[in-house]
């Protein structure tokens, strides 16, 4: 395991709330930047002692430089946060170093999106589907690197493998369950792909029966942005993964009957790609035709779609609100967090009435 205090000098979590936000996440993003060269560093020294040769150690350089760093940032470190709601405190080195870890390993490196087409670039094509198994399997080196002698060990890898976004198995028919929301999350990603390939998108294809099928199972995707994070923070904070008696809350349960709900209101959020510009929401919207993007948007302003909208955002908010009202605030096992309403509360607020 690394040692981290010869890396970088951290500053806290918890940062001034003299500061504005705008200087806040500024802080926030420059620390968890010295934080990913170890990461980088982790990752590329295992390629060495694989006796990699150079180029192919600079070509893996150049694609973690070039798909990880930016992306969704801004929105915050996730597990970070979620680690230091849930202990109610500022967080030591070495808490936040785990827990950074964790999101530098979870950040959506995604190659389509915010002006990233890493596919498109010459010398890489078809390669990117290999990058991006290279990417994966970094994760899981960094992770035993890290947290191999941990108790959690083997529940966080089950938390990861399992899909790379996919919860914790609590027994063997919960584990079937899980194993069949990765299955489902690609059958709905293919009723997307089938439904709008490309540019070639024909809107006799949808339909309300068609869009909620791929919302349903497609929305499990969404798991990897809101419930992995909260999850790994739980394991982090030592929230046991199995039940011992009846009466003990089941903490991950807990956790995904609120952040699926948040999934699926995050998905209907695709809404943004008509709505919003390239620039406002990071990617190029798919999700209409844009030679037919003018008859759709008179058709929608006809209907009233932005106030059905609006309709429907505030009684999703109104609805979660009340699932996380519901949660009992109770302590972990080892008495160092709560399962705090507000780690929940802080991923809706991320998203309510968002436009990018």
């Amino acid at each position: 395991m690394v040692n981290i205090a010869p890396h970088c000098n951290f500053s806290r979590t918890f940062l001034p709330h003299s500061l504005d936000l705008e200087t806040r996440l500024l802080a926030a993003s420059k620390r968890f930047e010295a934080l990913y060269t170890i990461f980088l560093d982790d990752f590329l020294d295992n390629f060495r002692k694989h006796n990699m040769p150079g180029k192919v150690i600079e070509y893996c350089l150049y694609s973690m430089n070039y798909n990880m760093p930016g992306g969704k940032l801004k929105r915050g470190l996730s597990v970070v946060d979620s680690v230091a709601i849930l202990k109610g405190r500022e967080l030591t080195d070495e808490e936040y170093f785990k827990a950074a870890v964790l999101d530098c390993n979870i950040m959506d490196s995604t190659t389509t999106r915010r002006g990233q087409p890493w596919y498109r670039l010459e010398g890489v094509g078809s390669m990117a589907i290999n990058d991006a198994l290279v990417m994966e399997g970094a994760t899981f080196q960094v992770v035993r690197m890290h947290f191999r002698t941990e108790p959690f060990y083997v529940d966080m890898l089950d938390l990861l493998q399992e899909g790379c976004h996919v919860i914790p198995p609590f027994s063997t028919k919960s584990l079937n369950r899980h194993v069949q929301v990765l299955y489902r999350t690609e059958m709905g990603q293919l009723v997307d792909l089938i439904i709008a390939p490309g540019h070639s998108v024909k809107l006799s294809m949808f339909s309300l029966a068609r869009y909620s099928t791929i919302v349903i199972h497609k929305t499990a995707r969404a798991l990897y942005s809101f419930y992995l994070p909260v999850a790994l923070a739980l394991l982090l904070c030592g929230f046991p993964v199995e039940m011992w008696n009846e009466s003990d809350p089941d903490y991950y349960q807990i956790a995904l009957d609120i952040l699926v709900p948040l999934g699926v209101y995050f998905q209907i959020q695709g809404y943004l790609d008509y709505s919003g510009t390239p620039k406002q929401i990071g990617k190029i919207g798919t999700d209409i035709d844009s030679e037919a993007e003018a008859l759709v948007k008179e058709v929608f302003c006809e209907v009233g779609i932005d106030a059905v909208y609006a309709d429907y955002e505030v009684q999703s908010y109104v609805r979660i609100n009340a699932l996380i009202s519901a949660v009992p605030e109770v302590e972990s096992p080892n008495g160092d967090a709560v399962l705090r309403r507000t780690v929940f509360r802080a991923f809706l607020e991320k998203i309510y009435t968002r436009t990018k």
